[in-house]
């Protein structure tokens, strides 16, 4: 990879020697130099080229000298490190240097064996940075796509080595889905339907998190969430009818001037599910997620609500009836079900 390297010294004849010395390095492509008259007119150099890696700089200058655009250099570069290269090497400079950040210091005049050999560890140093940077750049993005849980999870001793491994846990599982969010989609323009549907996942997933749950994943214009730990159920009915009441209270104006206001339907169900890594680890694409019967169910329960409904089957009627408002609605068959269920609608 190739190191930019920025010169800076007041010299007119250094510019042709460095190029003499490195000019195989440079023919090989393992560096390149840009060279500037002092600290200002590095700092110029610095704003227009902000992939420099290293600054060679001396300390006596016009305009701003070596220790002072040291001292700038903060808030050009969170990577970038300075070698000083100057012919004042007593040690009240060499400290003063090194106090205000400098990498190393090396005395005029040079030993190119021994400046090549300081370019080249602090090159892997800026190097070493930039990853650091990089990785945590990565890090934060891939916050956006996983939840905390998730991560926690993948946080685990030795968690590697156990990719493949799931675990049985007691859980809720709530989906959500925007009615007829579909044939909205076929009358706006894309970039409209897009905002839109982030709008009203933006809201829901407020919900979610405020009782504990977290996003499974998002499905078109569908939401699954899980909800694990103390009361894990009673916090998904909270969730449910905030969600609820937070979609319906919402109204938007759509470019063709009509109004909508986006209905929901939602499907809740709560048991024993298995838990881990689902893909493929040759191929190093999992999804960590929730699978069994109690997740298909719940999904199944959301394809039988009605706009606006929140469904639960009889047996979480049982666990919740006292705390919560539901009344009863009819048998259905779900789909792979041999025996028809019993369902209720949560309406406080």
């Amino acid at each position: 990879m190739k190191t930019k390297v920025l010169v800076v010294d007041d010299e007119p004849d250094l510019a042709l020697l460095i190029k003499q010395k490195f000019r195989r390095k440079i023919r090989e492509g393992a560096y390149e130099f840009v060279f500037a008259g002092n600290g200002q007119e590095a700092l110029d150099q610095l704003h227009e080229q902000p992939d420099i890696d290293i600054i060679l700089s001396d300390i006596n200058m016009p305009v701003m000298d070596g220790l002072t655009l040291l001292s700038r250099l903060p808030d050009t570069s969170a990577v970038i490190k300075a070698v000083m290269v100057s012919a004042y090497g007593d040690m009240h400079n060499i400290r003063t240097a090194m106090n205000r950040g400098a990498f190393d210091f090396v005395t005029k005049p040079v030993d190119f064996t021994d400046l090549e050999v300081t370019m080249e560890k602090t090159a892997q140093h800026v190097q070493q940075l930039r990853q650091t940077l990089r990785a945590v750049q990565e890090n934060n993005i891939l916050r956006m796509y996983v939840d905390e849980t998730v991560l926690n999870f993948m946080g685990r001793p030795g968690f590697e080595n156990t990719l493949m491994i799931s675990e049985m846990v007691d859980a809720t599982v709530l989906f959500v889905d925007i009615c007829g969010f579909t044939s909205l989609a076929e009358v706006l323009p894309p970039a409209d339907v897009v905002t839109l549907l982030n709008s009203y996942f933006d809201q829901m997933v407020t919900e979610i998190i405020a009782q504990g749950g977290y996003v499974d994943k998002f499905m078109g214009d569908a939401v699954m969430a899980v909800f694990r730990g103390d009361f894990h159920l009673d916090r998904a009915m909270d969730a449910a009818l905030a969600v609820r009441t937070s979609l319906q209270e919402h109204e938007d104006m759509l470019p063709n001037g009509s109004r909508y206001q986006p209905q929901i339907s939602i499907g809740i169900n709560t048991g024993e599910m298995v838990s881990g890594n689902i893909g493929s680890a040759s191929l190093k694409r999992l999804d960590y997620t929730v699978i069994g019967d109690t997740v298909n169910v719940s999904q199944r329960l959301q394809s039988a609500a009605q706009p606006g409904q929140i469904i639960i089957t009889e047996a979480t009627y049982q666990r919740v009836k006292e705390s919560f408002q539901c009344r009863a609605l009819h048998e259905v068959t779900l789909k792979n079900k041999a025996q028809p269920v019993m369902i209720y609608e949560v309406l406080a």
